[in-house]
């Protein structure tokens, strides 16, 4: 038997950044199911949205992400988290992440329903950097302990409280007991067949709390993103919505553009159901592809690092082919209902990230919002 005051599971950017300010106040234990940096934090490519030029305001952000969001999210909770945007990304900052800068300023993209350059991001693998940095943070610190390789089980109750879970690992089943438990397992993606989710997203943790009678809510609105390489592959390789944002253009299986149909005004930067719905649509009459050719291969290069090495693996050159691009399950926007301190309805048990629904994205996540959703609300 074990005994901890937090118990978090799950090691993506939810967890991981609550660890560093739990143990400031006691022994906190991690639960990961795989090695530590293996969580979908790790594969975000785009960026972390937030109000950071002048030119930009936190009701316009506030507007993008309920219209994004069908206008089904909460405004309360919307409020929240975007007026906290800079305080989340300054503290990244301060513990070690580089975002891209030019003249000593933070270098802003922008992606599908944004009105604005609001997006903080490090080349095309920015969940990846904050990932590290804060891995590094938490292996520094005396009073975080990780345990990697352990599959979580079950929570332990007791009437309408959880003191802990069970959990296995090395065939063996153990338990640890804790003051609070922390669900930041992620969401459901690896339950579709096209996802760009890595293996691990099987939605242990929502189920989990179902099964100990949490609440959920809007566990049917699953995003799907536009653009995910339409090349045989487990899970399916993201191409970020920052290409668009950078000029990429969408084209049918005749070479003609076909967004203004669907978004006359936006175009290829509308949001993401409405650009995924709109290739599910082209598609049926032949393959859709993405043509960013007009952008110099030095810019790709250094601007798309990471894409522009994964499509070289398939003989495709991001400088002048047209990349073929299919929809693909990509995140989940309901979870596990919390207030804005991350509480369920059971004592002691809270959620924060992917595995839980504050109520933010509505029926859609406007691009950029789930590393600052997760990044907020676990402060």
């Amino acid at each position: 038997m074990n005994r901890t005051n937090f118990l978090i599971i799950g090691s993506g950017i939810a967890g991981l950044n609550f660890a560093l300010h739990a143990a400031k106040k006691g022994h906190v234990t991690i639960l990961t199911k795989k090695k530590v940096a293996e969580s979908n934090t790790n594969y975000a490519q785009g960026g972390i949205a937030g109000v950071l030029d002048k030119l930009d305001s936190a009701n316009q952000h506030i507007e993008d992400t309920f219209n994004a969001g069908a206008r089904h999210g909460k405004k309360k909770a919307i409020k929240f988290m975007v007026e906290k945007s800079k305080e989340a990304i300054t503290r990244l900052i301060e513990l070690g992440v580089e975002f891209e800068k030019e003249h000593g300023k933070l270098k802003l993209t922008r992606e599908g329903g944004h009105s604005h350059r609001r997006i903080a991001y490090v080349g095309d693998y920015t969940g990846q950097e904050i990932e590290n940095i804060l891995i590094k943070r938490v292996r520094e610190h005396p009073n975080i302990e990780i345990v990697e390789n352990a599959f979580a089980l079950d929570l332990l109750k007791k009437r309408k409280t959880i003191y802990g879970a069970s959990f296995t690992k090395n065939n063996n089943i153990d338990y640890i007991f804790a003051d609070a438990v922390i669900l930041a397992t992620g969401g459901i993606g690896q339950l579709y067949q096209h996802t760009t989710n890595p293996k691990i997203t099987t939605g242990d943790g929502i189920a989990m709390a179902i099964r100990a009678g949490a609440t959920t809510k809007d566990l049917e609105f699953t995003q799907f993103h536009p653009t995910a390489l339409n090349k045989r592959r487990t899970p399916l390789f993201l191409l970020s919505e920052t290409l668009r944002g950078e000029g990429a253009k969408l084209k049918n299986t005749t070479g003609a553009r076909f967004m203004h149909k669907h978004s006359p005004k936006l175009k290829e930067l509308a949001s993401r159901d409405i650009v995924a719905r709109a290739i599910y649509s082209e598609s049926k009459d032949g393959p859709v592809t993405l043509d960013i050719s007009h952008k110099s291969r030095d810019f790709l290069k250094k601007r798309f690092p990471k894409i522009y090495a994964e499509l070289r693996k398939y003989k495709l050159d991001l400088a002048k082919d047209l990349i073929p691009v299919i929809p693909a399950a990509h995140y989940t926007c309901g979870g596990i209902k919390t207030n804005l301190k991350g509480r369920t309805n059971l004592n002691r048990l809270f959620a924060f990230g992917e595995a839980a629904c504050t109520g933010v994205h509505g029926a859609n996540r406007l691009a950029s919002n789930s590393l600052l959703e997760a990044l907020v609300f676990s402060n």
